[in-house]
């Protein structure tokens, strides 16, 4: 049995029947058969049933498909570090980034990756916290940023810094006797209407769980898990909310909502850089890693990414 004959059988999985397999592969049915035949003698099991309707896969076709896939997946990365090794830096990597992380630091990456790893191409995809662990677990994505490490023991992590969150309100609704852009103490919150994501979202147990430290019961009037639409009705004048500045700094730069630290106590969260380290990671993979810390400090000191950096 090689590399081949487990493609084969790879294909014949995903097909309805042998002769689709075949066609598939661009092989003759009688040859496909016969290969299938050879590996069922070599192995002793029986690997396909046949029937008129076509093919179907045994409990043992099913568990020598299972590591097939792991092995064809593990030879092909392979193959594809020793070219990188052969030449420049080249390659695909997946990086998932939570929407307030990617509304500042999503274009700069992109922009530099191009002009520095041409031959590399990012495709970068947005999504909740939660949904990045798991797209790293199942190697969905290569990296990503997450902002707690429940669950992620076994991860690769690099802390990259820690950004404070703000409170948000529309020039024409400003709530508060302080003047616009003054500190906010958090108890001043408790009477305000405020429009946050749901429960299960990560920043909302993050804000949660500093108000219940000091006794404070916010008044959530509107529930929502998306961000634009969070800072449109805030904007709007609907009620006020509670993001990390990155995720707000395109209505703040138009002048459409006004920021202001919240205090006693204050409220911050950590980003974190993570990857799957049982995973060999391809030289694109660590070569986009690398610029993604150089971008993030290059932001966070020009005050586009709001936060305290972690040196390493």
């Amino acid at each position: 049995m090689d590399i081949r004959h487990l493609r084969y059988f790879i294909a014949i999985s995903e097909a309805p029947s042998l002769s689709a397999a075949a066609q598939v592969l661009g092989v003759a049915q009688p040859s496909l058969s016969q290969y299938v035949q050879r590996m069922e003698q070599e192995l002793g099991v029986q690997l396909v049933e046949r029937s008129p309707r076509g093919t179907v896969l045994t409990e043992e076709g099913h568990l020598l498909v299972r590591h097939a896939r792991e092995i064809c997946a593990s030879m092909e990365h392979c193959i594809s570090e020793m070219r990188d090794l052969g030449g420049g830096i080249r390659g695909k990597v997946g990086f998932g980034m939570p929407p307030s992380v990617s509304m500042v630091m999503s274009v700069p990456l992109a922009e530099t990756v191009r002009v520095e790893l041409p031959d590399v191409r990012l495709r970068a995809i947005e999504a909740m916290s939660g949904y990045i662990k798991s797209w790293i677990e199942d190697e969905t994505v290569d990296i990503g940023f997450i902002y707690d490490l429940e669950k992620v023991e076994h991860f690769r992590i690099i802390h990259v810094l820690d950004e404070q969150l703000f409170f948000f309100s529309a020039p024409d609704t400003w709530p508060l006797d302080t003047p616009p852009g003054a500190p906010v103490p958090m108890h001043a919150l408790e009477k305000l209407e405020m429009i946050l994501p749901g429960v299960s979202h990560g920043l909302r147990k993050t804000i949660e769980r500093h108000a219940a430290a000091c006794d404070v019961n916010l008044n959530v009037v509107i529930e929502m898990d998306a961000m634009t639409q969070i800072k449109e009705l805030v904007a709007r004048g609907s009620g006020h909310t509670i993001f990390a500045p990155a995720a707000v700094h395109d209505f703040v730069a138009r002048g459409e909502l006004l920021k202001a630290p919240i205090v006693e106590p204050t409220i911050s969260r950590p980003v974190y850089l993570v990857s799957k380290p049982s995973r060999s990671t391809s030289r694109a993979c660590r070569a986009v890693e690398q610029i993604t810390l150089e971008v993030a400090r290059d932001l966070v000191r020009r005050g586009i990414w709001e936060g305290n950096l972690i040196e390493s």
